[in-house]
């Protein structure tokens, strides 16, 4: 390989130190590779992929007589990208299917999505003899190995913020020989590259999802889970208590989901719209633009704006679905991570248990053993039975107003069935104790029993929370069972305070009830 012109940047855009770097160890590694050598470059969301593969670009035109190749996987990267490249003095051409390719000796560099210059070749339209470099990006979808056999002259560069495959059945290293990790976000973080993230996590129940052929949940078990009234409750009171007030970028798994948490917010008075792939070109510019302009803005999304979308001024990020995809999670925290003058941090409120699946946003992850052994890692990702597990049921912070004279409302319905069932009673027993506890809550916070009766009812979540856990104690668990034991459970805590609550009230607050 010939020696690279490392002269200064004419083009206006100046490339920041790291980048300057990656770049020079990019061009050490293939110097010396054979001509079909694959290397693959990691770096977070946010620290410029696309401004240094435009420089290696621009750089490889002016050292080599040969062209360049960029590939992506949606017509909106693939704009952005020729425009990035422009940017930096590199004429280029889109290969769409509508490009007419009779001026393609005019160009030494092409952008084209994978699916139309594999049909392009197919063709033989598009002469590629002459094609030296290509750049692949998003390279993690692995899409893109189809159209591979067509450079096997080539240096290949993939690119991406996470090295694992998007198709568990076709690991990164069968494509690429080497990994070429760059900074890594703390990095970032620290020199103010990136924006760094304050993290929000509720815990939910997510044992009713199911996870489809390509390893991610269904769209239809989201559907269900995230559309039900709790849910969307349960999402509105975290932004109200997070990120209230705060520029908000929501993603779901499924249109109708969204829909529906666009009308959540909607009545709730808040400022959202909704944006999923059925818009049109002209209304997502206009949702963008309006975004874009109003300081409380909330767009509700379905994956659409998790690639290729960056807009600095977002404050919050909201997960509203659960994902079993490291590269996905990634992509929906890193929308938040652009660094602004008055903005150094952003909340990423986690409705999902992603946290507990993958650990913070940002921690210090063994990319090049992710590489090497993709199933060692996905093989140690925590069910969602083992990540409820371990969780202790909170209440929310409005109902906790509700019952703020009661100092125990935790109630740990594993270790009260063992100790029940260890001293011989009824697993019934359980549920008994627990009906008693929760009453006792209520008549800390009550004057009367129509009062307990009321704060019954705001227990709802908490009470199935406890059924789903006795649930799995006494392992009966199928859906019709488990739904009448948390009616029957509200039926007998209201029958208990109604007939136990003056003998109740007297023992708790040393008086009997004051009667008006």
């Amino acid at each position: 390989m010939a020696e690279i012109n490392t002269s200064v940047n004419t083009s206006g855009k100046e490339l920041y130190g790291y980048q300057k770097d990656a770049l020079q160890e990019i061009f050490r590694r293939f110097k010396d590779a054979p001509k079909d050598y694959h290397l693959l470059y990691q770096l977070p969301t946010g620290g410029g992929k696309t401004v240094i593969f435009s420089e290696i670009v621009r750089r490889y035109l002016e050292t080599f007589k040969k062209k360049v190749l960029v590939l992506t996987h949606r017509i909106e990267l693939s704009k952005q990208t020729s425009k990035m490249l422009k940017e930096f003095g590199v004429a280029n051409k889109i290969i769409n299917s509508t490009a007419k390719l009779d001026d393609q000796e005019d160009f030494s560099c092409f952008v084209a999505m994978v699916e139309t210059l594999k049909n392009r070749l197919n063709d033989d339209k598009l002469d590629i003899s002459d094609i030296g470099l290509v750049i692949v990006d998003e390279a993690h979808y692995n899409s893109f190995t189809k159209i591979f056999k067509f450079f096997d002259e080539a240096f290949v560069l993939g690119v991406t913020a996470t090295p694992l495959s998007s198709n568990i059945k076709l690991p990164m290293y069968e494509n690429y020989q080497e990994l070429f990790v760059g900074e890594s976000i703390q990095h970032l973080i620290d020199n103010e590259y990136l924006a760094s993230a304050n993290l929000y996590s509720y815990n939910v129940g997510l044992t009713s999802l199911e996870v489809g052929a390509n390893g991610d949940y269904t769209v239809k078990s989201s559907e269900d889970l995230y559309t039900n009234s709790d849910m969307l409750s349960k999402l509105v009171s975290a932004y109200e208590e997070t990120a209230k007030g705060k520029k908000t970028l929501i993603f779901n798994n499924g249109i109708n989901t969204s829909i529906q948490v666009f009308h959540a917010f909607k009545k709730a008075g808040y400022p959202i719209a909704h944006l999923d792939n059925t818009n049109t070109k002209s209304e997502r510019e206009l949702i963008l633009k309006w975004f874009k302009k109003t300081p409380n803005a909330i767009i509700t999304s379905v994956s659409i704006l998790t690639t290729g979308f960056d807009e600095p001024t977002i404050e919050a990020i909201i997960l509203n679905r659960a994902t079993k995809s490291l590269t996905l999670y990634y992509q929906m925290i890193g929308r938040g991570s652009r660094v602004l003058n008055n903005k150094s941090t952003f909340d990423v409120i986690d409705l999902g248990n992603n946290f507990h699946r993958f650990g913070p946003w940002g921690a210090d992850l063994d990319w090049q053993k992710m590489f090497r052994a993709p199933d060692y890692y996905l093989n140690a990702i925590l069910s969602d039975e083992d990540i409820e597990s371990t969780f202790r049921y909170e209440l929310t912070a409005d109902v906790k107003k509700e019952f703020a004279k009661s100092t125990d409302t935790y109630f740990d319905m594993k270790k009260v069935y063992i100790d029940t069932v260890r001293q011989g009673e009824s697993s019934k027993r359980v549920l008994e104790k627990s009906i008693v506890h929760h009453a006792k809550m209520c008549i800390e916070n009550s004057e009367d029993v129509f009062d307990a009766l009321i704060l019954a009812k705001l227990l709802g979540e908490e009470i199935d929370d406890r059924i789903n856990r006795y649930a799995k104690c006494i392992s009966k668990s199928t859906h019709n069972f488990v739904t009448w034991l948390k009616d029957d459970y509200r039926k007998k805590l209201n029958a208990y305070l109604r007939a136990n609550f003056d003998e109740d009230f007297e023992e708790i607050h040393g008086h009997p009830p004051i009667e008006e």
